[in-house]
């Protein structure tokens, strides 16, 4: 274990929302410099008080991570007020004044850059002159070059190639991490792209890969006992349940499957009002649906993937990168997946298992065919998803400020 004194410098971790993943990348980049030798804050809002991880840090109280609650500001609809990335970015800045005081703070590090980045080229940075490391997720106005299939919106898109090439001049901007690679490729100007798009004097751009936490899967027999789930093919559906999932496509499609043919379809996540609406009101499947309509625990978790024979990843209007899409990898499941975005463009090749080009019943149906008659095999050679363990988004995470 890494010794932590008072004189050691302090890394923040500035994320204010806990929802999704984001608190899972605030506690893992805080993992990932503490055991490179800093003392390591997460700055959040005090409506996070009550989340897991702000317990535990809490009551854990140990002086190489603590939580540090700072209120949002309260922001007028004036002038550049209206903009909700400025309006994030004087969050940041009121954020960092108040957690910096007093410490030696040596990096900050935003596991959500998308909030203010294209605030960047007109307010400088938040942090002042400290150097700090940004995490984008949502960065795809690049995706028409690069061959992701994604929305033509080439003048919004033209203004935001713009307002990236400026950003990542940032003074203090050491480092832009992104989980989308296809986004390094454009910067670099990879073959079959014109330009090179990464400025001499710029933030390195560099590929992060969304990490899974290193897990086996357990025995499906058991893991299907202890979720309750009986015999057959299982489809699961899984993380927060909204109708971008996919989900009333899904439905129709398993419900005209006939026979021996039919899964069972397992929606395991938070539902929205929307999604619990629609099943309140259509008609139930057979075999009958199962639902974990709530927060799904890491032991839960493991079980799912472990007991279901396919991963429902049809969504739509979803151009980034899935964490779902991984875990499936992890646990050597195969996906039905949509053409679009970053989980069309890794499943590209069809090995992680069919692509559906839109979400038409005869589509998906046809795709739940060709993965119920044959498990595909193994991608050939290693996967660009074999590099999505923690592990590995430690070290790229401490090679950032190198």
């Amino acid at each position: 274990m890494t010794m932590v004194n008072d004189t050691l410098d302090t890394v923040l971790i500035v994320e204010p929302n806990f929802t999704g993943h984001r608190w899972r990348y605030a506690e893992w980049a805080a993992a990932a410099y503490g055991e490179a030798g800093y003392r390591c804050v997460i700055v959040t809002d005090p409506a996070n008080a009550s989340h897991v991880l702000a317990k535990r840090i809490a009551g854990e109280n140990r002086p190489e991570l603590q939580i540090q609650f700072v209120a949002p500001l309260e922001h007028g609809r004036r002038g550049a007020a209206k903009v909700s990335y400025v309006r994030f970015f004087r969050d940041f800045k009121h954020a960092f004044d108040v957690a910096s005081r007093n410490r030696k703070v040596a990096l900050v590090v935003v596991p959500y850059v998308d909030y203010f980045f294209y605030s960047l080229p007109f307010t400088g940075s938040p942090f002042g002159a400290t150097p700090w490391v940004g995490i984008t997720m949502r960065a795809n106005f690049h995706h028409a070059k690069v061959g992701v299939k994604a929305p033509r919106e080439p003048l919004v898109n033209a203004v935001k190639a713009q307002l990236f090439r400026r950003a990542i001049r940032t003074p203090g901007l050491k480092t832009l991490l992104t989980i989308d690679p296809t986004l390094t490729e454009w910067c670099a100007g990879k073959p079959g792209h014109r330009e090179r798009h990464q400025a001499a004097r710029g933030a390195a751009v560099q590929y992060l890969a969304d990490p899974f936490p290193d897990a086996k899967a357990t025995e499906p027999l058991a893991a299907r006992q202890r979720l309750g789930l009986g015999a057959g093919k299982h489809v699961l559906v899984y993380g927060a349940i909204t109708g971008r999932k996919g989900i009333q496509e899904l439905v129709a499609a398993l419900a005209q499957r006939t026979g021996s043919d039919r899964p069972t379809l397992v929606v395991a996540g938070a539902q929205d009002d929307e999604t619990r609406a629609f099943f309140s009101s259509t008609g139930k499947l057979s075999p009958p649906a199962v639902f974990m309509d709530r927060f799904v625990t890491a032991e839960e978790e493991l079980d799912l993937f472990s007991a279901c024979d396919v991963v429902w990843l049809g969504y739509k209007g979803h151009y980034g990168m899935s964490g779902v899409l991984v875990q499936a990898y992890r646990f050597g499941k195969p996906v039905v997946a949509t053409a679009d975005g970053l989980i069309g463009w890794f499943c590209r090749t069809g090995e992680l298992g069919p692509v559906v080009e839109d979400l038409s019943v005869t589509s998906i149906n046809r795709a739940f065919d060709k993965v119920f008659e044959e498990r595909p095999g193994a991608p050939a050679g290693q996967h660009l998803l074999e590099r999505n363990t923690l592990s590995h988004f430690k070290q790229t995470l401490q090679q950032a400020i190198i």
